[in-house]
C-alpha cells in the first residue's frame, strides 16, 4: 500500500497550518474532504479563522498550539490527532527566516533557531508521521509531504544562508526517509516553493521583496500560496501513487 486509499477516511496534519502557504494546503485539502490537525506558533486569530473556513467545506478541524522546537508539542499534536481518527497524511510545513543577512551577520542565536524550527522540527514531525501510519506500527499508510524551499539549492547568498542550508536537509530528509519507509505503506515527498506571495517577507522585514524580486523569475512573477496548495494536493493523492522520496519545485523556473 502506497498511499491511504481516496476512498477511506482521510485525516491530514499540517503543520503551521494556519497562515500563508499552511492555510492554503488546510483550505484546499478541505475540499478533498481531508478531516484536518492544524498546527500554528502563537497567532490564534489566525488558526481560529482557517478553523471556521475548512468547517465550512464541512470537514472536522482541531488546531493546536505550541512551539515544535520545545518538548511535547510535537506529541501534543499527533494526540490531538489519535483524538480523530486515524492519521493519514502529514503535511510537514512549520517554517521561518528570522534574518536577512549575509551569514557573517547573522547572530549565532538565530542560526540555531532557523535550524530549529526549519530542520529539527521537520525530522521530529516525520518521524511521528511514521509511528502514527507505519504499517509496521499498526497504522494504514499515508503520505508524509515536506515542504522546503527553492533556496535548499540556490544557496541564497547574502540572503539567508543559514535557511537555505536547512531547507537543503529537508531535501535530504524526504529523499532518505521514502527510501526507509516505502515498504511500511507511506510515501515521502517534498515541494520546494521559490518566490512566493504571503506575509513571511514583510514580518522578516523586507516587505518590497515580492515586487522587487518577481519580475526576476522566468515566469515573471512570484507564485501564490494557492499554487503551491495544488501541488500538495496531487501528491498527497492517490494521482501521484508511484511518486516517493523526490521534492517538486514549484518555482516558477528559478
Amino acid at each position: 500500500m502506497s498511499s491511504a486509499s481516496s476512498t477511506a477516511p482521510r485525516l491530514t496534519v499540517i503543520t503551521g497550518g494556519t497562515r500563508g502557504i499552511g492555510a492554503a494546503v488546510a483550505r484546499r485539502l478541505a475540499t478533498e474532504g481531508h478531516d484536518l490537525v492544524l498546527g500554528y506558533h502563537a497567532d490564534s486569530a489566525a488558526a481560529e479563522s482557517t478553523a471556521a473556513d475548512v468547517r465550512a467545506l464541512g470537514v472536522r478541524v482541531a488546531c493546536v498550539g505550541g512551539d515544535l522546537t520545545e518538548d511535547g508539542a510535537v506529541e501534543a499534536l499527533f494526540a490531538a490527532a489519535a483524538d480523530l481518527g486515524q492519521v493519514t497524511g502529514v503535511v510537514n510545513n512549520a517554517g521561518a527566516t528570522y534574518e536577512f543577512a549575509p551569514l557573517t551577520e547573522t547572530p549565532a542565536a538565530s542560526v540555531r533557531r532557523t535550524v530549529d524550527v526549519n530542520l529539527t522540527a521537520a525530522i521530529l514531525v516525520a518521524r511521528a508521521g511514521v509511528q502514527a501510519m507505519s504499517t509496521r506500527h499498526g497504522g494504514t499508510g499515508g503520505v508524509i509531504v515536506n515542504i522546503s524551499s527553492g533556496a535548499a539549492t540556490l544557496g541564497s547568498p547574502g540572503e539567508y544562508v543559514h535557511y537555505a542550508a536547512a531547507k537543503a536537509g529537508v531535501d535530504t530528509l524526504t529523499k532518505g526517509l521514502g527510501l526507509e519507509v516505502a515498504d511500511q505503506g507511506i510515501r515521502v515527498v517534498g515541494v520546494a516553493p521559490g518566490l512566493t506571495e504571503t506575509d513571511l517577507h514583510a514580518r522578516t522585514g523586507d516587505p518590497g521583496r515580492i515586487d522587487r524580486m518577481g519580475p526576476q523569475i522566468p515566469l515573471g512573477r512570484a507564485g501564490t500560496a494557492d499554487e503551491v496548495a495544488e501541488s500538495v494536493a496531487w501528491l498527497i493523492s492517490d494521482l501521484a501513487a508511484y511518486v516517493t522520496a523526490t521534492t517538486l519545485r514549484v518555482t516558477g523556473g528559478r
